[in-house]
């Protein structure tokens, strides 16, 4: 019965194992490219994993928030989708450059010209936004997400501090500190004619994405194979020791 003990424990740690290993669910989230100051301009990506294995993301939408409206919004070609850019008017003007804004872009939506996002991949979505707001923290960005079978997931729940995330958390837009050049003005390039400082960011962003991505995907592999390892052994030593007591 002790030994039958061991094997039975050994399986269920292998499980275990390959459970914590495996990645958690991806959700549609917001990044930019370099830092978001408060008060500057940005270059933001919006990442879209497929999180399903039969169907393709064929549409994203994404909603501006209306309490921070954002003056200036450039999206970026992206390769294999069509970009449609819808205004709204401002209940309160905005001054940008001296002059008032009465209308803002509210919605923008990406649609595929072929597969879209297939399984197993994801898609990075990019937009030129500004000025950021000075008085708060973070923007918040609600997304829906359409695959090619009519299936529509909705990123729309506000996370709450102190509390758990939502199954389907909105993307978030972290701000950081004003910097000390006119609040940040241009601080991703988005008004830099150049382009250095946004492309110098975006080259030192992904290569710190790919190196966590690196390290996180190979601790995921050691723990799988050190699970099942101790799994195998487990089972291993409880049929040896069975037919032991059985040869007895």
């Amino acid at each position: 019965m002790k030994v039958s003990r061991l094997a039975v424990t050994g399986a269920l740690a292998a499980t275990a194992v390959l459970a914590l290993s495996s990645p958690a669910l991806a959700h549609v989230s917001v990044q930019p490219e370099g830092a978001a100051a408060k008060g500057g301009y940005a270059v933001v990506d919006f990442k879209v994993p497929n999180e399903r294995d039969n169907a393709s993301t064929t549409k994203l939408e994404v909603t501006l928030p209306t309490d921070h409206p954002l003056a200036s919004v450039m999206p970026q070609p992206v390769d294999g989708w069509n970009v449609e850019v819808t205004k709204s008017k401002l209940a309160k003007p905005l001054e940008m450059h001296g002059e008032k804004i009465t209308e803002a872009v509210s919605k923008v939506t990406w649609t595929a010209t072929g597969k879209g996002i297939q399984p197993g991949y994801f898609q990075k979505f990019p937009l030129s936004v500004g000025k950021l707001p000075e008085d708060t923290d973070q923007l918040v960005f609600k997304a829906i997400q359409t695959y090619d079978n009519k299936e529509v997931v909705r990123w729309i729940e506000v996370p709450q501090e102190g509390q758990d995330e939502p199954e389907n958390p909105a993307p978030v837009l972290t701000l950081s500190a004003a910097a000390d050049d006119e609040h940040g003005h241009g601080t991703a390039g988005a008004e830099d004619s150049s382009g250095k400082d946004s492309d110098d960011a975006a080259k030192t962003a992904a290569t710190t994405e790919a190196a966590e991505d690196d390290h996180t995907d190979t601790t995921a592999r050691v723990l799988g194979v050190v699970g099942i390892v101790a799994g195998v052994a487990g089972v291993a030593y409880g049929v040896l020791a069975g037919r032991r007591r059985s040869a007895a």
